[in-house]
């Protein structure tokens, strides 16, 4: 199957070698027609002027602050950056848990992919960390064939994970050196994750894409029921979906932060949304300066 974008649809039964076709599609598309990448940090920025020395190139003369101080000034500049990111996946038994052919953890796969390719066509260096139960840490790398290697290796899944979104999250904070473009590619389903990523937008750059199944959105507003909870198997009495972040929630929790928030939902196209959303940051970008 295809949608209207002309991506693979149905991308959980291609083999490996089709699966990253299909991401590298994914990743093309995201950076085509972006000037200045998205991804990347915010390159090489003026900083001040200063009086001329010799030596100094007549091409970094600024001009306007010559002619208001009559003599010569040169502009100098920050030198290149490219800001790495970090792949947050979660990798927990609910993104697992499919009412439709193509499950959340499945297409959050597919999407880190593409975006960790798209990184590394503008040379930013890619790692991810799983936030389930499985030890999984990928240090940023600018290798393509390191980051194909655990793109490929984590189509294997499990049913067994619980969600450890909020846990990592706040163990990655402090780690961070420098700013850090954070993507976070989960369906939320963490009560505590709303304050963890909160904090964490305070000083990095944050991406949040939730991924959603159909049928959770038919549970908001539903009153009560009883529901098994995917990652351990422990039976709860709830009220809709008031134990994990809905959508609603989501965007007005992201908003608030100033943290990018799109919904992905698995039973419909989502390519071109998300290709506007990093398009969208990149003029954003360009207008603060």
């Amino acid at each position: 199957m295809s949608t209207a974008e002309g991506f693979i649809e149905d991308f959980t039964t291609l083999d490996a070698r089709q699966f990253t076709i299909a991401i590298k599609k994914l990743a093309t598309s995201l950076t085509y027609g972006i000037d200045k990448s998205p991804f990347l940090g915010s390159g090489t920025e003026f900083v001040q002027s200063r009086p001329y020395q010799p030596g100094d190139s007549v091409r970094s003369i600024d001009w306007r602050v010559t002619a208001r101080m009559r003599s010569y000034f040169v502009k100098e500049y920050e030198a290149p950056k490219n800001v790495p990111c970090i792949l947050l996946l979660d990798t927990s038994a609910s993104m697992v848990v499919s009412s439709t052919a193509r499950s959340k953890y499945a297409t959050a796969l597919f999407v880190a992919g593409g975006v960790a390719l798209a990184c590394l066509d503008r040379a930013s260096p890619v790692g991810v960390i799983g936030v389930g139960e499985r030890a999984l840490r990928v240090e940023p790398t600018l290798s393509r064939a390191r980051a194909l290697e655990w793109i490929l290796r984590l189509r294997r899944y499990r049913f067994d994970e619980g969600t450890t979104l909020a846990a990592r999250v706040t163990d990655l904070a402090p780690m961070l050196q420098q700013r850090t473009l954070v993507v976070v590619l989960s369906d939320l389903h963490d009560a505590d994750a709303a304050s963890a990523l909160k904090k964490l937008a305070q000083r990095h750059d944050c991406v949040v894409l939730q991924l959603q199944d159909p049928a959770e959105s038919g549970l908001r507003g539903s009153g009560f029921l009883r529901a098994r909870e995917a990652e351990t198997g422990r039976e709860f009495a709830t009220t809709g979906r008031s134990t994990w972040l809905d959508a609603e929630a989501a965007t007005r929790l992201c908003k608030s932060a100033g943290i990018d928030h799109l919904l992905i939902r698995t039973d419909r196209p989502f390519e071109a949304a998300l290709r506007q959303l990093f398009k969208a940051r990149g003029f954003a970008a360009r207008g603060t300066r």
